[in-house]
């Protein structure tokens, strides 16, 4: 696969995609609240799809919750994955933080294992698991891409008791991973 937009390097044939904790237990929206992005299960699929045509690594990663009120823990509905995400991973791994790299097993150490270079993120939540594990990437030497529209978040109440948008933390994590922890793109960037 070529990446044809300027600016964003092309993707190698080892670059692994790395599906962040796409769970039932985030359609709970009485205990997550309201929502962006309703577009992103779609691009999940389309990257899924794209890399198993490709023959590429595909990581996924479970939120296994040790907070015993959390729709993400073990042995609740909520801890399954969504219906996109499909067939068997090269790797599953488990956290119970929010980085992809603080799991079980060691995503740093299967990627180094694999000569994986370069990796593709996407999932639930933007500014959370997902960010985390971008930053986290990134400061290990990964080149990281960053499916802004392949991932989602909610609302959130500030320390100040100021609201903040899904929308807008969507935003603002773009623009904290962009040029300096990731490459920020599009589902279409990649599918082109």
């Amino acid at each position: 696969m070529s990446n044809a937009v300027q600016g964003v390097p092309s993707i190698d044939a080892r670059t692994a995609l790395v599906i962040v904790d796409v769970q039932r237990g985030f359609d709970d929206a009485g205990c997550w609240g309201p929502r962006d992005n309703p577009l992103c299960e779609k691009h999940v699929a389309a990257l899924l799809g794209r890399w198993r045509e490709d023959g590429r690594p595909v990581v996924f990663v479970r939120h296994d919750s040790l907070d015993p009120r959390s729709p993400l823990r073990p042995g609740q509905p909520g801890h399954a994955f969504k219906d996109v995400i499909t067939g068997e991973p090269d790797l599953l791994v488990a956290t119970s933080v929010n980085s992809s790299f603080h799991g079980t097993p060691d995503l740093h150490a299967w990627l180094q294992q694999e000569g994986i270079s370069s990796i593709v993120i996407c999932g639930i939540t933007t500014n959370h698991c997902c960010e985390t594990t971008a930053r986290v990437g990134g400061n290990l030497g990964y080149d990281v891409r960053f499916v802004i529209d392949a991932t989602h978040t909610f609302d959130r109440v500030g320390p100040d008791g100021a609201e903040y948008t899904a929308a807008e933390l969507s935003r603002v994590t773009a623009a904290n991973l962009h040029g300096e922890f990731a490459t920020v793109v599009k589902t279409a960037d990649l599918l082109g």
